[in-house]
């Protein structure tokens, strides 16, 4: 039953983790049309790393991507430089689609991991039963 338990504990750590990684891509994408305004740089994307701990896994850090912000040339645009280019952030909707999947999937697959666990410790209940 220890094992058992320890399966539930894992799992649990699981969805916890991914729930918090989709909350953190669900705010990449809000942002992802924000402009530089008044010299404060525009949002730039998070990232979750995540580390595997005795318990199932934990999340370590959010860390900032560092990749340049999107430029684009808008010279009518009241929040353009002198040059005429607006400061995008640097999240690409597309790109955080696909990590939602990824995040939504592994938190699916800890669900079903969970409840299989929990069936089986039901399961052996039931054994002593008669």
């Amino acid at each position: 039953m220890s094992n058992l338990s320890q399966a539930l504990r894992a799992s649990a750590t699981g969805l916890a983790a991914e729930r918090f990684r989709m909350d953190v891509i669900s705010t990449n994408i809000a942002n992802a049309n924000s402009v530089r305004t008044n010299n404060q740089d525009p949002y730039r994307r998070r990232d979750v790393v995540l580390v595997p701990t005795s318990n199932g896994v934990s999340v370590s850090q959010v860390v900032e991507d560092e990749r340049p912000f999107r430029i684009v040339h808008e010279p009518g645009n009241p929040l353009a430089d002198r040059e005429g280019n607006v400061y995008y952030s640097n999240v690409e909707p597309v790109a955080e689609m696909v990590n939602m999947l990824g995040a939504s999937r592994a938190y699916e697959a800890n669900i079903a991991a969970f409840n299989s666990a929990k069936s089986m410790i039901r399961s052996a209940l039931n054994i002593g039963r008669v």
